[in-house]
């Protein structure tokens, strides 16, 4: 006698089979990965999710996914139109983050990467060192790199370097710095180290340009760390700053050396591309890859309050978003200064926290944070730029009294701007 209904059954269990596996895949098919450079951006792809557990260093509401707040009476609405994956809010002074959206979510930096590589080397170098490129200092740039264009068997300045690093992002530049410096590995352990001691946990350092690397991320909390640590040195003030300059050309035998004009790449600070530029600003560095997308970390001061905002990686069509949201985060931060609770703060660096030392040397008293009162000076952009000013008038920038950690409320630019050239 034959089975009967054998193919109804085997037909069933395959079934229940198939949808038990399917329903134990799921989670893994979907799941969003740690790091946005291990997923596509396509626009008919999901967009990948911040990671359940974050960093909290900061406060634990820095910490959790999603935008973060305190709305209360007269407080304004933060903006509708932000696409960024990351971004933060910050009184450059105080420390205190306004409002925050995925603010520790480690993602692909860029080139604000170099907002930590200038605040790292910017003291060991001096700026009027000259500098003869060989070749072999270009030969690991990435491809597709920014470039400023060093020329091998030509002499530099570090100051002529620090200018391509900040107005044109350059690699070049970027890579000669690095080997003046001992070479690119000891720079990247440079970078990591400083990071660490600035309590940027989010940060893994591969290259000092931020180029695109496996595993190179930092976060939008920890962009904005590097801004205030940078700001608190003259140079990196000035070079930030800067609108325009002239950057050494070829040199031909018996003549002078050319230069050509080289146009800092940060739209709100120049007002190009379509996008005005912002009442107030003072740097300080933008950046784009494949993996990261647009990313910016920018300061500016309005009525005596200095703000910084860093936007990561925006989704949406519109031109330039990443200067049109930060642009929009600025002016809310400045409508709610004073009206909103923080929701976190920006944490002191470590070595100052720790240190029992009531100020620095004079020698190294601008580099580590005077303690004293700073003679005026204004920033030059450079001897075909329009440039902005970052003046200061007196007043330490960083206090290091009792181990604690204390920014003078006039710091930085009591007169940021000059009249910047209009599109």
């Amino acid at each position: 006698m034959s089975a009967p209904c054998t193919f109804p059954i085997v037909s069933a269990l395959k079934k229940t089979a198939l949808t038990v596996i399917t329903a134990a895949l799921l989670p893994v098919l979907t799941a969003a990965p740690s790091f946005a450079d291990s997923a596509s951006d396509g626009p008919d792809e999901k967009q990948p999710q911040p990671p359940v557990a974050m960093s909290t260093v900061g406060g634990a509401k820095l910490g959790l996914a999603g935008t973060q707040v305190n709305l209360g009476p007269g407080v304004p609405v933060l903006p509708k139109e932000l696409s960024g994956r990351s971004w933060i809010v910050a009184d450059a002074e105080s420390g205190a983050v306004l409002a925050s959206h995925n603010a520790h979510w480690r993602l692909p930096p860029a080139s604000t990467l170099k907002m930590l590589f200038a605040d790292t080397l910017l003291p060991k170098l001096p700026k009027e060192e000259k500098h003869k490129v060989r070749t072999a200092e270009l030969e690991s740039v990435g491809e597709g790199s920014s470039l400023v264009g060093v020329k091998e068997n030509l002499t530099y300045s570090v100051h002529d370097l620090w200018l391509g690093v900040f107005l044109r992002s350059g690699n070049d530049a970027v890579h000669v710095l690095s080997e003046m410096n001992g070479g690119i590995p000891k720079t990247v352990r440079d970078m990591q180290q400083h990071a660490d001691d600035l309590q940027a946990l989010d940060t893994h350092v591969v290259t000092p340009d931020g180029y695109d690397e496996k595993n190179q991320v930092s976060s939008a909390y920890d962009l904005t760390l590097f801004a205030r640590s940078g700001l608190q040195k003259k140079d990196f003030r000035e070079y930030c700053s800067t609108s325009s300059a002239k950057f050494p050309g070829e040199q031909k035998k018996g003549k002078k050396r050319e230069t050509f004009e080289i146009q800092n790449t940060n739209r709100l600070l120049t007002g190009t591309s379509g996008i005005p530029a912002y009442k107030g600003i003072a740097g300080v560095k933008n950046g784009n890859t494949t993996h990261a997308g647009s990313t910016f970390t920018g300061v500016a001061e309005r009525n005596g309050k200095v703000l910084l905002v860093t936007v990561m990686n925006p989704s949406s069509g519109e031109g330039q978003a990443v200067y049109q949201e930060t642009a929009r985060l600025l002016d809310w931060g400045f409508a709610a200064a004073g009206k909103v609770k923080p929701v976190g703060e920006l944490v002191a660096p470590k070595s100052v926290k720790s240190s029992a030392s009531p100020a620095p040397t004079k020698a190294g008293a601008d580099q580590a944070g005077p303690s004293g009162a700073a003679k005026p000076r204004a920033a030059s952009s450079g001897a075909g730029g329009a440039g902005i000013a970052l003046a200061i008038t007196g007043g330490a920038m960083i206090v290091l009294a009792g181990g604690v950690f204390l920014v003078n409320r006039r710091w930085p630019l009591p007169d940021l701007v000059r009249r910047l050239p209009r599109p």
